[in-house]
């Protein structure tokens, strides 16, 4: 066994955790089917959001650890519940009189409110492809609609239908009494309008492989509950996908633990080995409500990636998963900076530390090499006071700061300081503020400004940055009032870069004209 291996068997980063669980499972004997089955579940009733995306980053992070610990192949299905009946009209889509004619519906029935393709399911499941190929995921698509007719799911339907009883006693005390007279397994799609029907069983025969049911006009029907004829409520259906897939592993967020409960359960009732999980946090909006799809609240896919790219999005995935992080615009210039910290920080570490680090799992272990020589936050502060309104104005700056960077060398600064030029017209222009400095800042500012214009050496960062503590370091207690100072009379802003390095970038004489400014009040 590697090195490699060995210290992944140990390490304590989560996704090895998982994996090592993962592994458990087939200590005697490989899986019967050959492979390890990853599974990420999505529900195509709203628009695909950014926690989608992070259910498949972080299951294929440990997908990855376990095929470091294994040489069992391994799969990742991306499953989507595209046979669902379409219950509420999502606030957030076009067309919303048609989407109300079309309730009830499978969602792959539901007419696309968009015009783009056959149906709702089939925008939202394209939507979703599209975004994970330009990720560079490698993963199957599966539609319950494509499972549940092309008979994927018959055999173990059959099964469902043997084990009602056994179902029914698992459902049952979870529901209210109202819900317990009318709940059953089965939904029939009905033949008269197409709707998913919400209706109890009224007869079964296993034999034959049907139940009976009533339609909202009286007919009693009888259907199959084979060839998409029927498809399964939630937590059944959960279990039924486990089930007859043979289903290693799956993650869902803890508004589910009741749900993993239960579909556990069932799929045991089954007869199978329901998968190994984990129950994440979920993401919070700005106000610290739950992000929704159908709300469209909290950041979209489109959105992160408009401002930055898309793996520090994937950093900002990996950290501790099981505890609850707000998602909104002010995350990611952070997200973007940690994540080229540790890129930074990789080459020089043993390999439990490289094991260790979220670039490792972001990567698959493939870590490329930082050339991000100026912080995002710093960027985003230069497009702040040069007013820049395209990427060149930045450049002109950073060929001084770094003379060796070009946008041809340097590709990831080049795109960040297209993403800072963006973020910075969109969130930071609006909301710049300056105020006047006090008289004890005035006379601060007025220091730095005199021992900037006798600067005659090179404009070193950690120099300048020397010169601008002992500036604050007499007069400022505790020293952060005086760097809080200097972003919101220099900058407009509540917080900044390290202003040495800001200094070294911007340039000395500019940053003299800009204190000249302040202290003319020309800024406030």
């Amino acid at each position: 066994m590697s090195e490699m291996r060995d210290a992944a068997m140990n390490s304590k980063a989560w996704p090895f955790e998982e994996a090592r669980r993962v592994l458990k499972r087939y200590e005697k004997a490989p899986p019967e089917k050959g492979y390890v089955l990853f599974q990420t579940g999505y529900g195509p009733s709203g628009l695909p959001h950014i926690g989608t995306f992070g259910e498949v980053a972080r299951t294929t992070m440990v997908r990855r650890a376990f095929e470091m610990l294994s040489d069992i192949p391994t799969k990742l299905l991306c499953f989507s519940d595209d046979m669902d009946g379409l219950r509420k009209v999502p606030g957030n889509v076009p067309n919303q009189e048609q989407m109300r004619e079309d309730l009830n519906l499978p969602l792959t029935k539901v007419r696309d409110p968009f015009g783009t393709h056959e149906g709702f399911a089939q925008h939202n499941n394209a939507r979703l492809c599209a975004f994970l190929d330009s990720f560079g995921f490698e993963y199957e698509f599966a539609s319950a609609t494509e499972y549940y007719t092309s008979g994927k799911f018959d055999e173990m339907l059959l099964v469902a239908l043997e084990r009602f009883d056994k179902i029914m006693e698992i459902m049952l005390p979870t529901l209210g009494a109202e819900r317990q007279q009318t709940y059953s397994p089965f939904l029939p799609v009905s033949p008269k309008t197409g709707h998913v029907l919400q209706v109890p069983t009224l007869e079964r025969n296993v034999a034959k492989g049907t139940i009976v049911y009533e339609e909202p006009d009286g007919e009693r029907v009888e259907v199959p509950v084979t060839g998409g004829h029927v498809k399964m409520q939630w937590k059944p259906d959960w279990a039924l996908r486990w089930a007859a897939l043979g289903v290693d592993y799956e993650m869902s967020g803890k508004d589910l633990i009741d749900s993993v409960r239960q579909s556990t359960r069932i799929c045991q009732a089954l007869g199978k080995l329901p998968p190994e999980s984990l129950s994440y946090e979920l993401f919070n909006d700005e106000l610290g409500q739950k992000i929704s799809k159908s709300k469209g609240n909290g950041l979209s896919m489109e959105e992160w990636l408009r401002y930055a790219a898309p793996e520090s999005l994937s950093y900002f995935m990996y950290l501790k998963p099981k505890t609850a992080k707000r998602l909104y615009f002010d995350v990611i210039p952070k997200a973007v900076d940690e994540y080229h910290q540790q890129l930074r920080a990789y080459p020089d570490q043993d390999v439990t530390q490289q094991l260790n680090n979220p670039v490792f799992h972001v990567h698959g272990g493939d870590v490329p090499e930082s050339r991000m020589v100026v912080p995002f936050s710093m960027l985003l502060n230069l497009a702040s006071v040069a007013g820049a309104e395209d990427k060149d104005t930045l450049w002109g700056f950073i060929r001084r700061y770094a003379p060796e960077a070009t946008p041809e060398t340097h590709a990831d600064l080049d795109a960040a300081a297209e993403f800072a030029v963006r973020y910075y017209n969109d969130f930071v222009k609006p909301e710049k503020t300056y105020r006047a400095p006090t008289d004890l800042e005035r006379e601060a500012l007025e220091a730095l400004r005199d021992g900037l214009k006798a600067w005659d050496g090179p404009a070193d960062a950690e120099e300048l940055q020397g010169l601008v503590f002992a500036c604050g370091r007499e007069r400022f207690d505790p020293m952060r009032d005086w760097f809080k100072a200097l972003y919101e009379v220099l900058l407009g802003a509540s917080q900044g870069p390290r202003f040495g390095g800001f200094i070294a970038l911007y340039g000395v004489d500019e940053t003299i004209a800009l204190i000249d400014e302040a202290l003319a009040g020309k800024l406030a």
